[in-house]
């Protein structure tokens, strides 16, 4: 063999070689960004969950059954139902970062609602009104309401935006 067929060898040699540390080092990042996207996609997925129980959990007619003391005084319920909305709103603030700007949006209209609600309901009653009294208007109140629950409004957008997600797929390219 001659110097040529070296010189060519080794030229494809280092050619092929340099090829496939590039397909290889791109296919690596495609991966880790691919697996990102994933884990990013399951984070938010568990935000709009954790969401969704937010919503069960301080909407009105489950907060009464729940925390129901019918012969409490109206004001010790009315301070009940109003600490227990602030304390689980709190508890799931961070979620905020993870959810679309509606979707947050939507969740604090809920809480601000559901704390007038009870606020100018409770206001409303006399001094020696029951918090049996005052969670069956409430109750009477949402039963009348022309506009609907807004817990199920705001539960059906937050499964909206989570249907959204799951059938986005994840992306894959990225560019530096």
């Amino acid at each position: 063999m001659d110097s040529t067929t070296y010189i060519f060898a080794i030229s494809m040699t280092v050619f092929i070689g340099a090829s496939l540390y590039v397909w290889f080092r791109f296919f690596k990042k495609e991966t880790r960004r691919e697996i990102a996207s994933d884990q990013s996609k399951q984070v938010m997925l568990q935000a709009y969950e954790r969401l969704t129980l937010l919503t069960n959990r301080i909407a009105l007619p489950n907060l009464i059954t729940r925390l129901n003391v019918p012969d409490s005084a109206a004001r010790d319920m009315q301070m009940l139902l109003l600490q227990t909305i602030r304390e689980e709103f709190e508890f799931n603030i961070s979620q905020q970062i993870y959810v679309s700007t509606d979707a947050w949006n939507a969740i604090k209209t809920l809480r601000d609602q559901n704390l007038l609600i009870v606020n100018q309901i409770g206001s409303s009653l006399p001094v020696d009104a029951t918090g049996g009294d005052l969670n069956r208007i409430i109750l009477d109140f949402l039963m009348n309401d022309k506009r609907g629950n807004l817990h199920e409004l705001v539960s059906e957008v937050l499964a909206g935006e989570a249907k959204k997600l799951i059938n986005t797929p994840s992306a894959t390219t990225y560019k530096d």
